[in-house]
């Protein structure tokens, strides 16, 4: 540990932590402002029994997340919320370890696996509109069968029968909300319990599936990472492949599905907007994964929804040594968490950012140029998001298809309420009359 000047300011914050969080929980937006307006632009909160310091806005998001000096670590920050469920995950690695896996991981990623991706899941994404409802439907919980009907095809390459499906869902799900479980103990019916069983059920199914794809390969990312090396040969073990396949489909269908019921609700209170992007996505007829180029409206209106509703919302670190933050102490060992989502509505950043405005991102505006890291949607460094044009390709070819086979809409007046526990999500799951057009 270093010792640093007596000059540097401690940091401070509110008590009763747990009432911030529910605050923060159900009014994001303004309860942040409210903490930075009162506590400073460095603030610390007890969130879960530790306590963890805040930092907002580009500079500070850049200071922790480009990170040149090493003084954060990823894992052991997202070790504490999720790593008993999501174990050794990439971004639950760091440094050299972090290096090594992510270089055996890239070329699941590489261009040419994203455009087999794209030939496996389209036909899936046709039969699976084709049986949506009509009506008054809840858009989210329909995304999210779609999203992990896809990673469940594309990631796994394995169909699964209706009830099985549910159970790697709810698997799935229970896992994520352990991580911001307020008793942190296995308690029998407890969210932590809920999530240690969820685990063992994941486990079980990839280790299940495991040996074939080992010996018949595929497509698929699961097949991909059995084959997967790096330069010099390293590949992945039977643990390491586990591990990173329960990660990765987590963030598959969980990030994917926040980023379209944020389009969808936009687009359905902006219906000038869905009727420009059903417009391009017409004119353009079938698309493979190069021509997906061409829907640049689709791209400014999923670059916007993703600013105002960041699918991962706070991201931590834990400091390496005591770390001098612009006058602040911030010691070595502290959970240091920066806000995506609220950064992405800072005024002085993004003018009017209440507004959905995706021209903000074209060519002629570029405010999400005005900081290199104004636009932090998929984090930033080297742990930024391995999966991200994966993601923006899913998002494209399903909305490309829903554009052309569906209209939805939204009662006048309509804000769809956000809840906070673990991820955003609508917590009346995206109310919209949704029409067939074909």
């Amino acid at each position: 540990m270093t010792t640093q000047p007596a000059t540097l300011t401690r940091v401070t914050g509110p008590r009763l932590g747990l009432l911030h969080l529910l605050r923060l929980r159900h009014h994001p937006i303004e309860h942040s402002a409210w903490l930075r307006r009162t506590y400073g632009p460095v603030y610390k909160m007890s969130v879960f029994g530790i306590d963890m310091h805040v930092t907002s806005g580009p500079e500070a998001f850049e200071r922790v997340f480009i990170n040149r000096d090493r003084e954060f670590a990823s894992g052991p920050a997202w070790s504490h919320f999720i790593g008993p469920f999501f174990t050794r995950g990439l971004m639950l690695l760091d440094f050299d370890e972090h290096l090594h896996h992510r270089r055996i991981m890239q070329t699941a990623f590489s261009n040419q696996a994203l455009a087999r991706y794209h030939a496996l899941m389209v036909p899936h994404i046709r039969r699976n509109l084709a049986a949506w409802p009509t009506g008054e439907v809840q858009l989210h919980r329909l995304f999210k069968e779609l999203t992990l009907d896809l990673a469940l095809e594309v990631f796994v390459g394995v169909d699964l029968d209706p009830d099985e499906q549910r159970r790697i869902n709810k698997a799935f799900i229970d896992a994520v909300r352990a991580g911001t479980a307020i008793v942190r103990a296995p308690v029998p019916g407890g969210a932590w319990a809920r999530g240690l069983a969820a685990r063992k059920v994941l486990e079980e199914f990839f280790r299940r599936e495991l040996p074939r794809k080992r010996r018949e390969g595929g497509d698929d990312l699961f097949a991909q990472l059995c084959l997967a090396t790096d330069e010099d040969g390293n590949t992945f073990s039977d643990d390491d492949i586990v591990n990173h396949m329960i990660f990765l489909l987590m963030a598959a269908h969980d990030t994917t599905t926040i980023t379209m019921t944020s389009m969808a609700h936009q687009v359905a209170r902006h219906p000038e907007w869905q009727d420009r992007l059903r417009a391009q996505s017409l004119a353009a007829g079938d698309l493979d994964h190069d021509g997906q180029s061409e829907l640049t409206d689709l791209d400014l209106v999923m670059k916007e929804a993703l600013r105002l509703c960041a699918p991962v919302p706070s991201i931590p670190r834990i400091t390496t040594r005591d770390v001098d933050f612009d006058g602040f102490l911030i010691p070595e060992g502290t959970i240091v968490a920066n806000s995506p989502f609220d950064n992405h509505h800072v005024s002085e950043i993004w003018p009017d950012p209440e507004r959905f405005d995706p021209e903000r991102f074209s060519a002629e505006r570029r405010e999400d140029k005005v900081h290199r890291l104004a636009f932090q949607a998929f984090g930033a460094g080297v742990h930024k998001c391995i999966g991200m044009y994966f993601a923006g390709m899913q998002v494209r070819a399903i909305f490309h298809e829903l554009l052309r086979d569906f209209e939805w809409s939204v009662e006048p007046g309509y804000e769809m309420p956000i809840d906070m526990a673990a991820l955003p999500v609508p917590s009346d799951g995206l109310k919209v009359r949704l029409t067939r057009r074909r």
